[in-house]
């Protein structure tokens, strides 16, 4: 992949930063004060800043770890330098993005309880989807599918003995 393209560590977390192409490298290179990256001939196209992959991951992580991942998504896409915070769990669906596109839902989950989980990913205006119930138990329509298949409730009971199902 074209460089730099990673996860990079900041002052609060991480977060991702793809600036391929010159002009992009650029752009980043100004936004987080280290213009003097563009004068080293170790990345100065991009097979360099490919060969030279870890020595400018390190220096562009020590430039990204002055800020906080959101204050570096703000400068970096003034700079229309693509870009995003890496979350914890307890912070995916938190985010002003997730929630406007409604990538996440609800759902009750028997034993677990009310759960946000990841929702339908294409939004259709005709025959729009929804995340109707979280993911079953393992084996919670064994029964069902078997007997939809063919096999009654005696051949179901002897699989269960056996250790079949």
């Amino acid at each position: 992949t074209s460089m730099p393209t990673s996860a990079y560590t900041t002052a609060d977390g991480y977060m991702n930063v793809a600036a391929s192409g010159a002009a992009m490298w650029k752009r980043l290179c100004e936004a987080i004060g280290r213009a003097d990256l563009l004068t080293q001939s170790d990345y100065a196209d991009g097979e360099g800043r490919a060969k030279n992959r870890t020595a400018l991951n390190g220096e562009i992580d020590r430039a990204l770890l002055t800020r906080t991942s959101a204050e570096w998504v703000a400068i970096l896409n003034r700079a229309g330098v693509p870009c995003g915070p890496i979350y914890t769990m307890d912070r995916v669906f938190a985010d002003p993005q997730v929630e406007h596109v409604r990538a996440a839902a609800e759902v009750e989950h028997p034993r677990l309880g009310r759960l946000r989980l990841i929702n339908q990913p294409v939004k259709l205006s005709r025959t729009p989807a929804s995340l109707a119930a979280a993911t079953p138990e393992r084996g919670a329509h064994t029964d069902e599918v078997l007997r939809e298949i063919g096999f009654d409730d005696a051949a179901i009971a002897h699989f269960r003995k056996d250790g079949i199902v």
